[in-house]
């Protein structure tokens, strides 16, 4: 896409890059077995390894098991490999890191497995660093924090005292990643083999990192882009138990018509399926009671018009939107012109986050201008966007193109941009995400008031616009997945009935580490 920026990289994204991949269908074991060959062949360009003897000390976690591939290929290239496990087997922390050690254990001709628990295991260390001619650090990688103690403090110190060429993966054990600092000790790198992009804290730590170099290991360009469970799961948080009623948000609808109820009760019992104390739908008055009539849950609200809004119904609009965390504008509202005189005067004259939709993003045809800066999340299809600002998107096929112009927009406008589409394209004009949740049969009329209503939901509790958008599109698009999982075809219902479903998946710090089930919801099993 050319899009991102080749920096460094924080610890943080790190990680995120490394989930997303998973969620393209690129595993945790295919990452590690690239980034342990991509060591083992930088070293053998250095040094010919055949009859060498090579030493790598591994910690528990997958920097552990990236060093055990490294011994797998050496060995296999001729090297007598001795592998020090800073702890039991038992402790190895990652299914990854576990079956890679495992394979080591049964190459009994030029592998040597030890664990080291005791002052005697740290001497046999010491004493086989000092006549190795390679010595590699597996043993923290980007997840250091803090200070270096105990057995790795001493290992770190006989590693250090060698002669042989030290070769540190993705980090110097002992350096912070993203700050540089160094826990009391730290690993003098002669090579530091980084994978994907440049650790912030590389750069600050010159004198321990050696040689850098970056080696590519597969994980694709999209996932930078994507939306993955780290982007959601950071957008909810723990209820307090003193709480009370519309702590967790307050969300009015201005929305419905004689001609359209059920869009904005879509988007209303999202809202209370999110989990938002209060949604109230504001509406004309000859509607109020059959949207009142659908759900109990719902606040209804009479406006003074009777079947359309118009500029009549903005002082009382005004009046509830002061008690309201966010504002849906849009559902249902239908395309008078007095109805789109009430959305403009609406907009500019409320200092509030909205999420415009449907109908509402018509009446901005021509006054986009106007909503420049504005605290707002913009939800059209492609059709919607043409009308909202005159030009014509790409085809889906031209995934390329729409992230572009969609940028493009949001940054002139200073808005987010949630555009729907075959993949949803997110943008605030200075951050871009790629949403690859929901499936075709989510073309079902409501569903997308049923996104209004969940994006809504994440800003009243407290989210960014942006960050809201993108977390909103993959709620909605997972629980549509999980729908038609369950059943076929749907309907708008159906994707309500599975938002919490879906919550329960993203909100499960374990989904963080084991991306299967939604890996197989998204891609198919």
């Amino acid at each position: 896409m050319g899009l991102i920026v080749q920096e460094a990289i924080s610890v943080e994204e790190m990680r995120r890059l490394d989930r997303n991949a998973a969620l393209l269908g690129i595993s945790p074991l295919q990452l590690m077995e690239s980034a342990g060959r991509s060591v083992a062949d930088e070293i053998c360009s250095r040094i010919n390894i055949e009859n060498k003897k090579v030493v790598i000390v591994a910690g528990l976690g997958n920097n552990g098991g990236d060093g055990f591939v490294v011994a797998r290929y050496l060995a296999s290239r001729g090297a007598r490999v001795i592998v020090y496990l800073l702890g039991s087997e038992k402790d190895i922390r990652t299914d990854e890191a576990r079956r890679n050690w495992l394979v080591l254990k049964g190459m009994r001709m030029n592998v040597v497995t030890r664990e080291v628990h005791t002052a005697e295991d740290l001497e046999k260390l010491r004493s086989d660093l000092l006549d190795a001619e390679v010595i590699v650090d597996a043993i923290f990688g980007i997840g250091f924090r803090g200070l270096v103690s105990g057995v790795y403090a001493r290992a770190l110190q006989f590693m250090n005292e060698s002669k042989g060429l030290k070769v540190a993966i993705d980090v110097p054990s002992g350096v912070n990643a993203d700050t540089g600092d160094v826990g009391g000790i730290a690993f003098k790198a002669d090579l530091t083999v980084t994978f994907h992009r440049i650790k912030r804290g590389l750069i600050k730590a010159k004198e321990y990192v050696g040689e850098l170099i970056v080696k590519d290991i597969g994980i694709p360009e999209e996932a930078g882009y994507i939306v993955g469970l780290e982007d959601v799961a950071r957008c909810f948080r723990p209820r307090r138990p003193f709480s009370k009623k519309g702590d967790h948000g307050r969300v009015l609808i201005l929305g419905g018509s004689i001609e359209y109820t059920g869009a904005p009760t879509l988007s209303a019992l999202a809202c209370l399926k999110m989990g938002i104390d209060i949604a109230i739908v504001a509406s004309p008055k000859s509607v109020t009671n059959i949207i009142r009539g659908f759900d109990p849950c719902i606040i209804a609200r009479p406006l003074p018009d009777e079947e359309y809004l118009s500029p009549k119904s903005l002082k009382i609009a005004y009046e509830l939107a002061k008690r309201a965390d966010v504002i849906v504008l849009g559902p249902g509202l239908g395309l008078r012109d007095e109805t789109f005189e009430f959305v403009r005067e609406f907009i500019k004259s409320v200092d509030r986050p909205m999420v415009v939709d449907a109908d509402a993003l018509k009446a901005l045809r021509e006054h986009m201008k106007e909503i420049t800066g504005k605290e707002l999340v913009l939800t059209p299809h492609a059709g919607e966007f043409r009308i909202m600002t005159g030009i014509e998107l790409p085809s889906p096929e031209n995934l390329c193109g729409r992230v572009k112009i969609v940028e493009e927009v949001a940054k002139k406008y200073d808005v987010t941009i949630l555009l729907k589409g075959r993949e949803d394209v997110i943008s605030n004009g200075r951050r871009t995400r790629i949403n690859m949740t929901g499936n075709a049969s989510m073309t079902a009329g409501g569903t997308g008031d049923v996104l209004t209503g969940v994006v809504a939901s994440l800003i009243a509790m407290g989210n960014n616009p942006f960050d809201a958008a993108c977390a909103g599109a993959f709620i909605n698009g997972l629980a549509g997945d999980l729908a038609v999982k369950r059943q076929g075809l749907i309907t708008a219902r159906d994707l309500i009935e599975c938002l919490q479903e879906a919550l329960k998946i993203v909100k499960d710090p374990r989904s963080l580490v084991e991306l299967s089930h939604v890996a197989k919801v998204m891609i198919g099993d």
